[in-house]
Protein backbone atom coordinates (compact mmCIF):
# COMPACT_ATOMS: atom_id res chain seq x y z
CA UNK A 1 0.00 0.00 0.00
CA UNK A 2 1.07 3.49 -0.19
CA UNK A 3 1.29 6.33 2.79
CA UNK A 4 3.33 9.56 3.01
CA UNK A 5 5.65 10.00 5.82
CA UNK A 6 8.92 12.78 6.34
CA UNK A 7 11.95 12.39 6.95
CA UNK A 8 13.33 15.39 7.87
CA UNK A 9 10.90 18.77 9.41
CA UNK A 10 10.05 21.11 6.69
CA UNK A 11 7.73 22.27 4.24
CA UNK A 12 5.51 20.31 1.75
CA UNK A 13 8.37 19.49 -0.34
CA UNK A 14 9.65 17.16 2.70
CA UNK A 15 6.49 14.79 1.85
CA UNK A 16 7.39 11.28 0.10
CA UNK A 17 5.20 8.93 -0.90
CA UNK A 18 6.34 5.63 0.10
CA UNK A 19 5.05 1.80 -0.21
CA UNK A 20 5.16 -0.14 2.70
CA UNK A 21 2.97 -3.54 3.75
CA UNK A 22 -0.55 -3.60 4.43
CA UNK A 23 -1.01 -3.59 8.29
CA UNK A 24 -2.84 -5.96 10.41
CA UNK A 25 -5.12 -4.19 13.39
CA UNK A 26 -4.19 -4.69 16.75
CA UNK A 27 -6.54 -5.19 19.89
CA UNK A 28 -9.12 -2.74 19.88
CA UNK A 29 -8.20 -1.22 16.32
CA UNK A 30 -10.55 -1.61 12.87
CA UNK A 31 -8.23 -1.55 9.87
CA UNK A 32 -10.37 0.70 7.12
CA UNK A 33 -9.63 0.78 3.51
CA UNK A 34 -8.86 4.75 3.43
CA UNK A 35 -11.79 6.52 0.94
CA UNK A 36 -10.62 10.47 2.42
CA UNK A 37 -8.22 12.07 5.01
CA UNK A 38 -8.55 15.63 6.05
CA UNK A 39 -5.76 17.96 6.53
CA UNK A 40 -5.36 19.90 9.62
CA UNK A 41 -3.31 22.87 9.99
CA UNK A 42 -1.33 21.28 13.85
CA UNK A 43 -0.56 18.50 11.22
CA UNK A 44 0.84 20.82 9.02
CA UNK A 45 3.13 22.56 11.45
CA UNK A 46 3.93 19.61 13.24
CA UNK A 47 5.83 18.56 9.95
CA UNK A 48 7.47 21.98 9.93
CA UNK A 49 8.04 22.59 13.28
CA UNK A 50 9.11 18.74 14.49
CA UNK A 51 8.38 17.40 17.72
CA UNK A 52 8.21 13.47 17.59
CA UNK A 53 10.85 11.13 16.03
CA UNK A 54 11.73 10.26 12.44
CA UNK A 55 10.88 9.33 9.96
CA UNK A 56 7.08 10.12 10.97
CA UNK A 57 3.57 9.43 9.77
CA UNK A 58 0.70 11.58 9.37
CA UNK A 59 -1.46 11.48 11.86
CA UNK A 60 -5.25 12.86 11.48
CA UNK A 61 -9.22 13.17 10.42
CA UNK A 62 -9.75 9.50 7.99
CA UNK A 63 -12.96 8.17 7.09
CA UNK A 64 -13.62 5.04 4.96
CA UNK A 65 -14.79 1.03 5.24
CA UNK A 66 -13.79 -1.70 7.44
CA UNK A 67 -11.80 -4.29 5.93
CA UNK A 68 -10.73 -6.31 9.38
CA UNK A 69 -11.13 -6.23 12.73
CA UNK A 70 -8.51 -6.75 16.06
CA UNK A 71 -8.82 -9.28 18.56
CA UNK A 72 -11.19 -8.24 21.27
CA UNK A 73 -13.52 -5.25 18.79
CA UNK A 74 -16.87 -5.50 19.35
CA UNK A 75 -19.81 -3.31 18.08
CA UNK A 76 -18.09 -2.89 14.49
CA UNK A 77 -18.79 -5.38 11.18
CA UNK A 78 -16.07 -5.59 8.22
CA UNK A 79 -18.21 -3.24 5.37
CA UNK A 80 -19.47 -0.55 7.91
CA UNK A 81 -18.06 2.82 6.96
CA UNK A 82 -16.64 4.98 9.65
CA UNK A 83 -14.91 7.91 10.26
CA UNK A 84 -12.02 9.12 13.36
CA UNK A 85 -8.97 10.10 14.40
CA UNK A 86 -6.35 8.20 13.07
CA UNK A 87 -3.05 8.15 15.14
CA UNK A 88 -1.11 6.16 12.40
CA UNK A 89 -0.87 6.23 9.11
CA UNK A 90 -3.63 8.90 8.22
CA UNK A 91 -2.54 9.33 5.19
CA UNK A 92 -2.39 5.75 3.64
CA UNK A 93 -4.40 3.47 1.59
CA UNK A 94 -4.79 1.76 4.56
CA UNK A 95 -5.08 3.47 8.25
CA UNK A 96 -5.92 1.90 11.58
CA UNK A 97 -8.49 3.42 13.84
CA UNK A 98 -9.35 2.71 17.24
CA UNK A 99 -12.72 1.91 18.15
CA UNK A 100 -12.97 4.58 20.85
CA UNK A 101 -11.98 7.18 18.44
CA UNK A 102 -14.99 5.49 15.63
CA UNK A 103 -17.86 6.58 15.00
CA UNK A 104 -20.37 5.03 11.87
CA UNK A 105 -21.15 7.52 8.82
CA UNK A 106 -24.67 7.53 8.30
CA UNK A 107 -26.40 6.21 5.25
CA UNK A 108 -25.58 8.57 2.15
CA UNK A 109 -22.66 10.76 3.71
CA UNK A 110 -19.58 11.05 1.55
CA UNK A 111 -16.68 10.25 3.23
CA UNK A 112 -14.90 13.71 2.61
CA UNK A 113 -18.01 14.99 4.30
CA UNK A 114 -17.55 12.85 7.14
CA UNK A 115 -13.84 14.11 7.86
CA UNK A 116 -14.99 17.90 7.23
CA UNK A 117 -17.83 17.59 9.64
CA UNK A 118 -16.79 14.88 12.03
CA UNK A 119 -13.44 15.95 14.41
CA UNK A 120 -13.69 20.15 13.02
CA UNK A 121 -17.00 19.64 13.90
CA UNK A 122 -16.51 18.55 17.63
CA UNK A 123 -13.91 20.95 18.20
CA UNK A 124 -16.03 23.54 16.69
CA UNK A 125 -18.93 22.18 19.01
CA UNK A 126 -16.93 21.86 22.38
CA UNK A 127 -15.31 25.55 21.59
CA UNK A 128 -18.91 26.99 21.89
CA UNK A 129 -19.68 25.04 24.74
CA UNK A 130 -16.54 26.02 26.50
CA UNK A 131 -17.58 30.06 27.01
CA UNK A 132 -20.55 28.76 28.64
CA UNK A 133 -22.60 30.78 26.00
CA UNK A 134 -26.14 32.76 26.58
CA UNK A 135 -28.75 33.35 24.15
CA UNK A 136 -28.70 36.08 22.83
CA UNK A 137 -24.79 37.06 22.92
CA UNK A 138 -22.93 37.89 20.20
CA UNK A 139 -19.85 35.55 18.52
CA UNK A 140 -16.80 36.46 16.81
CA UNK A 141 -14.98 33.58 14.92
CA UNK A 142 -11.60 33.90 14.15
CA UNK A 143 -10.02 31.39 11.30
CA UNK A 144 -13.65 31.65 10.18
CA UNK A 145 -13.09 29.82 6.56
CA UNK A 146 -11.21 27.37 8.52
CA UNK A 147 -12.32 23.49 8.47
CA UNK A 148 -13.22 24.60 12.42
CA UNK A 149 -13.75 28.00 11.83
CA UNK A 150 -16.76 27.35 9.07
CA UNK A 151 -18.52 24.83 11.02
CA UNK A 152 -18.31 27.30 14.50
CA UNK A 153 -19.91 30.01 13.08
CA UNK A 154 -22.61 28.08 11.74
CA UNK A 155 -23.16 26.42 15.12
CA UNK A 156 -23.06 29.88 16.90
CA UNK A 157 -25.74 30.69 14.70
CA UNK A 158 -28.10 27.69 14.76
CA UNK A 159 -27.57 27.93 18.63
CA UNK A 160 -29.07 31.34 19.21
CA UNK A 161 -26.67 33.63 18.72
CA UNK A 162 -27.51 37.24 17.56
CA UNK A 163 -24.78 38.57 16.00
CA UNK A 164 -22.02 36.35 14.27
CA UNK A 165 -18.88 37.98 13.51
CA UNK A 166 -16.00 36.20 10.97
CA UNK A 167 -12.72 37.20 10.93
CA UNK A 168 -10.61 36.45 8.19
CA UNK A 169 -7.32 36.88 6.30
CA UNK A 170 -8.30 38.16 3.44
CA UNK A 171 -11.50 40.32 1.54
CA UNK A 172 -12.01 37.14 -0.81
CA UNK A 173 -13.54 34.92 1.99
CA UNK A 174 -15.80 37.59 2.92
CA UNK A 175 -18.59 36.37 0.30
CA UNK A 176 -17.82 32.68 1.77
CA UNK A 177 -18.38 33.00 5.37
CA UNK A 178 -21.69 35.16 4.48
CA UNK A 179 -23.31 32.33 2.45
CA UNK A 180 -22.50 30.26 5.66
CA UNK A 181 -24.50 33.14 7.73
CA UNK A 182 -22.35 35.64 9.09
CA UNK A 183 -23.84 38.58 10.07
CA UNK A 184 -20.37 40.95 9.63
CA UNK A 185 -16.97 40.14 8.34
CA UNK A 186 -14.20 41.41 9.37
CA UNK A 187 -10.43 41.47 8.21
CA UNK A 188 -7.13 41.11 10.19
CA UNK A 189 -5.40 43.81 9.61
CA UNK A 190 -8.26 46.22 10.24
CA UNK A 191 -7.92 48.88 12.87
CA UNK A 192 -11.20 47.99 14.55
CA UNK A 193 -13.08 44.85 14.48
CA UNK A 194 -16.28 46.59 14.78
CA UNK A 195 -18.53 46.41 17.67
CA UNK A 196 -17.42 44.70 21.10
CA UNK A 197 -18.48 40.86 21.34
CA UNK A 198 -19.52 38.57 24.55
CA UNK A 199 -17.61 35.35 22.92
CA UNK A 200 -14.22 35.04 20.59
CA UNK A 201 -13.74 31.89 19.51
CA UNK A 202 -10.03 31.99 18.21
CA UNK A 203 -8.49 29.65 16.08
CA UNK A 204 -5.42 31.75 15.08
CA UNK A 205 -3.27 32.67 18.52
CA UNK A 206 -0.23 34.45 18.21
CA UNK A 207 -0.22 37.80 17.09
CA UNK A 208 -3.91 38.17 16.51
CA UNK A 209 -4.55 37.47 20.17
CA UNK A 210 -4.23 41.27 21.19
CA UNK A 211 -7.14 41.95 18.20
CA UNK A 212 -9.16 39.05 19.63
CA UNK A 213 -9.36 39.86 23.28
CA UNK A 214 -9.70 43.71 22.34
CA UNK A 215 -13.04 42.66 20.33
CA UNK A 216 -14.38 41.52 23.76
CA UNK A 217 -17.06 43.68 25.41
CA UNK A 218 -16.57 44.05 29.24
CA UNK A 219 -17.33 40.33 30.99
CA UNK A 220 -16.86 38.78 27.69
CA UNK A 221 -14.58 35.73 27.12
CA UNK A 222 -12.16 34.18 24.71
CA UNK A 223 -11.99 30.61 24.16
CA UNK A 224 -8.54 29.63 22.67
CA UNK A 225 -8.56 26.14 20.82
CA UNK A 226 -5.27 26.91 18.39
CA UNK A 227 -1.86 25.55 18.25
CA UNK A 228 -0.68 28.64 17.06
CA UNK A 229 0.61 29.66 20.91
CA UNK A 230 0.70 33.61 21.76
CA UNK A 231 0.49 35.53 24.84
CA UNK A 232 -1.64 37.86 26.55
CA UNK A 233 -1.32 40.77 28.70
CA UNK A 234 -3.14 40.41 31.96
CA UNK A 235 -3.56 43.74 32.04
CA UNK A 236 -6.03 43.91 29.25
CA UNK A 237 -7.90 40.93 31.20
CA UNK A 238 -8.16 42.97 34.01
CA UNK A 239 -9.39 46.31 32.65
CA UNK A 240 -12.40 44.68 31.37
CA UNK A 241 -13.13 42.08 33.67
CA UNK A 242 -12.65 39.65 30.80
CA UNK A 243 -11.73 36.06 30.54
CA UNK A 244 -9.52 33.58 28.17
CA UNK A 245 -10.44 29.90 28.44
CA UNK A 246 -8.70 27.00 27.39
CA UNK A 247 -10.30 23.92 25.15
CA UNK A 248 -8.50 20.77 24.18
CA UNK A 249 -10.83 18.38 22.16
CA UNK A 250 -8.34 15.12 23.51
CA UNK A 251 -9.37 15.93 26.96
CA UNK A 252 -13.36 15.62 26.38
CA UNK A 253 -12.26 12.07 23.93
CA UNK A 254 -10.26 10.90 27.20
CA UNK A 255 -12.95 12.15 30.13
CA UNK A 256 -15.78 12.22 28.89
CA UNK A 257 -16.63 10.08 25.97
CA UNK A 258 -20.59 9.83 26.32
CA UNK A 259 -20.03 13.40 25.77
CA UNK A 260 -18.36 13.38 22.40
CA UNK A 261 -20.29 10.52 21.42
CA UNK A 262 -23.48 13.16 21.66
CA UNK A 263 -21.85 16.03 20.28
CA UNK A 264 -21.30 13.63 17.43
CA UNK A 265 -24.86 12.64 16.95
CA UNK A 266 -25.82 16.39 17.11
CA UNK A 267 -23.26 17.02 14.21
CA UNK A 268 -25.07 14.66 12.11
CA UNK A 269 -28.60 15.64 12.98
CA UNK A 270 -27.82 19.43 12.14
CA UNK A 271 -25.97 18.34 8.80
CA UNK A 272 -29.19 16.18 7.88
CA UNK A 273 -31.35 19.13 8.56
CA UNK A 274 -29.16 21.77 6.94
CA UNK A 275 -28.29 23.95 10.16
CA UNK A 276 -24.91 22.81 9.41
CA UNK A 277 -22.97 22.92 6.15
CA UNK A 278 -19.31 21.47 6.02
CA UNK A 279 -17.48 22.91 2.78
CA UNK A 280 -14.83 21.22 0.56
CA UNK A 281 -12.56 23.23 -0.46
CA UNK A 282 -10.71 20.87 -2.63
CA UNK A 283 -10.28 16.51 -2.76
CA UNK A 284 -6.88 16.04 -4.31
CA UNK A 285 -5.10 12.60 -5.02
CA UNK A 286 -2.54 11.18 -2.03
CA UNK A 287 0.32 12.03 -4.14
CA UNK A 288 -0.55 15.43 -4.05
CA UNK A 289 -0.50 15.69 -0.05
CA UNK A 290 2.24 18.51 -0.56
CA UNK A 291 0.07 20.40 -2.46
CA UNK A 292 -2.56 20.18 0.18
CA UNK A 293 -0.17 20.84 3.01
CA UNK A 294 0.57 23.87 0.97
CA UNK A 295 -2.63 25.52 0.71
CA UNK A 296 -3.80 25.00 4.21
CA UNK A 297 -0.15 26.54 5.68
CA UNK A 298 -1.16 29.76 3.42
CA UNK A 299 -4.33 29.66 5.31
CA UNK A 300 -5.87 29.68 1.25
CA UNK A 301 -8.51 27.02 2.05
CA UNK A 302 -12.03 27.95 2.29
CA UNK A 303 -13.71 24.74 4.27
CA UNK A 304 -11.79 21.22 4.18
CA UNK A 305 -8.78 20.26 2.18
CA UNK A 306 -9.04 16.41 1.56
CA UNK A 307 -6.69 14.05 0.32
CA UNK A 308 -8.64 11.15 -1.63
CA UNK A 309 -6.20 7.76 -1.64
CA UNK A 310 -8.87 6.15 -3.73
Amino acid sequence: MRRVRYHENGGPEVLRVEETEVPRPGPGELLIRTEAAGVTLPVVRKVREGGQPLPASLEGEVAGEIVAVGPDVTGFLVGERVTGLCFGDGYADYSPLHTSMASRIPGGASSAQAVALVRCGLVARGAYEAARPAAGESVLVTGAASGVGHLALQIAKARGASRVVAAVGSPAKAEFVRSLGADEVVVYGQESWGEPVDVVLDAVGGELLSSAVAALAPGGRLVAYSSGGGSIQAYDLLVGAKSVIGFQMALIARHRPELMERWRRELWAMTADGRLRPRIHTELPLEDAAKAHGIVESRANQGKVVLRPV
